[in-house]
């Protein structure tokens, strides 16, 4: 039973690591990269749709970002959604391709994406933390419903404190990692 739930809570916490990697991938380092315009949500015919399903993204430049729509009628939604973005970038269309410049970053915009992503990584820390709470939670119903003894429950918990720590580490370390490539000139 103190199994079952540890596997599920790292389950959890690893899911919370991953969903931080992707965001925190698609965050700009200066470098053109396809991930920046992946997910980004173009409204088709009354419904949000992210970009990917829309058109082919390539980076054909280290700077530049090129986007192919698979219908030519998205062209002018795709750039409204690209202006709307929190990317601050300018789309420049020829009418059939969309290419985004991807221009060098200033010291200060590094420090935004900096401070962006320190938020991002507290956002992930509460997350593993709020894993932790619930499984210690279920490990105090499980021995006030007589499920497991006093000492197993205190066992428990302090196996799902060892797996709360790693996580947290794990969240830091992809900060220091990550941070060093935004400042990286």
């Amino acid at each position: 039973m103190i199994k079952e739930l540890l596997h599920e809570t790292e389950s959890r916490m690893k899911a919370t690591i991953t969903v931080l990697e992707q965001e925190l991938y698609g965050m700009r380092t200066g470098r053109a990269s396809t991930a920046l315009v992946e997910k980004l949500e173009v409204e088709y015919y009354g419904t949000m749709t992210p970009l990917l399903q829309l058109a082919g993204i390539s980076v054909p430049e280290p700077q530049t970002i090129m986007i192919r729509p698979y219908d030519r009628s998205t062209v002018g939604l795709i750039e409204r959604a690209i202006l709307a973005s929190d990317l601050g970038l300018t789309p420049n269309s020829d009418g059939t391709n969309i290419r985004l410049n991807i221009p060098a970053l200033t010291q200060e915009r590094r420090r935004d994406l900096v401070k962006m992503m320190h938020k991002r990584l507290e956002d992930s820390k509460v997350a593993v933390r709020n894993v932790r709470r619930g499984a210690m939670e279920d490990l105090k119903e499980f021995e006030k419903e007589h499920m497991i003894s006093e000492d197993e429950m205190h066992d428990g918990q302090d196996r799902v404190q060892k797996l709360t720590d790693k996580f947290i580490a794990e969240i830091d370390e992809i900060g220091k990692r990550k941070e060093h490539e935004i400042m990286e000139v």
